[in-house]
């Protein structure tokens, strides 16, 4: 009798077991039979991981703990290093305004003079003041270019170059409306050519100086504008920069004064959002940057980074080899249940109307031609051979899952893989 009773126990426990294990089987299915399998996916190195927070189970796992290049998901970690430790604001600047001398010093905000913002409470110091301007050298030991960075892509728009003073989002801007053409900052070279045989906008800069060149057809496009990053150079440029925009001297301070105060700039999720939305390198860079000089008074993304993994994320799941901010570098290698872990540690520390604004959304930034129901709120990542995408899915059941798919060395193209994955997320969301 007690044997039967023993049998029935295990019997009712495997009945309801059986839910979660079909649970399990269905996405493990999807995946193997035709994720995995697809022409596509076949020859890649594939990672990933579902988990459900309000549950504390991982639905799936699939390599979970093997490394991949994650591209541009690394702006995930960049984002929850900025999110923890930034504030409601950006520091704008350092600065201490005397008798006779305003000193000012950089604190790698990358939102002086960018296009994107009208709010500049830096600028308006510098315009607004009529005594002596002397710059403070930050203690910066960051190179211009991040660890592992591509060097023949400086003068594309996505790298631009790294400093503890931006201005104007360390690029230049070239354009030509008709047949005026136009260069910000000024300051710099611009030779062009009117060549009615282009059918684009053609810029370059030379490799080791800021002289532009422009190739344009005013007969096929009326007004067209490029990106180009330019050399930063030392205190010197950067002083020359403030000057040509400010049109008054700007000064190096000999010594540092005592008693410089900081100052608030734009709110943070306003460079947060882009940063996620428009995946932008640049911002995600000088994130880390400004993290450090609030942090330790001195700007090195390398201590940052160590400084997140030996703290606040010293008990991530498997250790990263976490390179930049951006993901340019093919250094980083990390595994899908380290996202997974990040995104979780957001999701319970954020309200969620908050992250999911933050990442974006089908038929929006990064993701604006996929997820059209809009159930996804996730980070793309793309390079040769590499297609990332982490964030949070809310089901049709209103189930939320936290994931993470990475693939590398795939040899298809990048819309193809993420055609896969879309499906494949897709049968998950209709499902549960």
């Amino acid at each position: 009798m007690r044997n039967c009773r023993i049998l029935l126990v295990v019997m009712l426990l495997f009945l309801l077991q059986q839910p979660v294990f079909s649970q399990y089987a269905k996405i493990r299915s999807w995946s193997e039979k035709e994720l995995l399998a697809s022409k596509a996916l076949k020859p890649a190195h594939v990672g990933i991981c579902i988990y459900e927070p309000a549950t504390n189970k991982y639905w799936y796992n699939y390599q979970e703990d093997h490394y991949f290049t994650p591209a541009s998901n690394t702006k995930i970690f960049s984002l929850y290093t900025g999110m923890l430790l930034l504030g409601d604001s950006l520091p704008a600047l350092r600065y201490l305004d005397t008798d006779s001398v305003l000193y000012v010093q950089g604190t790698a905000d990358p939102a002086f003079l960018h296009p994107d913002y009208t709010f500049q409470p830096a600028f308006q110091l510098l315009q607004q003041s009529n005594k002596k301007i002397e710059i403070v050298p930050a203690n910066n030991e960051n190179p211009r270019f991040g660890y592992g960075w591509s060097w023949n892509d400086y003068a594309d728009y996505y790298q631009s170059e790294l400093n503890e003073w931006p201005m104007y989002g360390n690029v230049a801007r070239l354009r030509h409306h008709g047949d005026s053409l136009y260069i910000i900052p000024k300051m710099y070279e611009l030779s062009t050519n009117k060549n009615n045989s282009l059918t684009e906008l053609e810029v370059k800069r030379d490799e080791r100086s800021n002289r532009f060149s422009m190739g344009y057809n005013s007969t096929v496009y009326k007004s067209e504008e490029e990106e180009v990053p330019f050399i930063t150079g030392g205190l010197e440029d950067l002083a020359l920069r403030l000057q040509d925009t400010l049109h008054k001297p700007v000064y190096i301070a000999p010594q540092a004064p005592a008693g410089l105060q900081l100052m608030k700039g734009i709110p943070s999720d306003s460079l947060f959002l882009p940063m996620m939305h428009r995946s932008d390198n640049f911002f995600a860079e000088q994130t880390l940057m400004m993290c450090a000089d609030k942090l330790f008074d001195t700007i090195s993304t390398k201590h940052m980074i160590s400084y997140m993994l030996d703290h606040s994320l010293k008990d991530l799941p498997d250790t990263p080899n976490w390179a930049d901010g951006s993901g340019l570098s093919r250094y980083n290698l990390f595994s899908p249940r380290d996202f997974v872990y990040v995104l979780t540690s957001m999701y319970n520390t954020y309200p969620t109307s908050r992250l999911y604004s933050l990442f974006a959304t089908g038929g929006k930034g990064t993701l604006k031609n996929y997820y059209k129901e809009q159930f996804v709120h996730a980070k793309t990542g793309t390079l040769t051979g590499v297609v990332a995408l982490s964030g949070y899915l809310v089901t049709k059941k209103n189930k939320t899952l936290i994931f993470s798919v990475l693939v590398n060395n795939h040899n298809n193209s990048a819309s193809t893989v993420r055609r896969e994955v879309e499906h494949f997320l897709t049968q998950v969301y209709e499902n549960y």
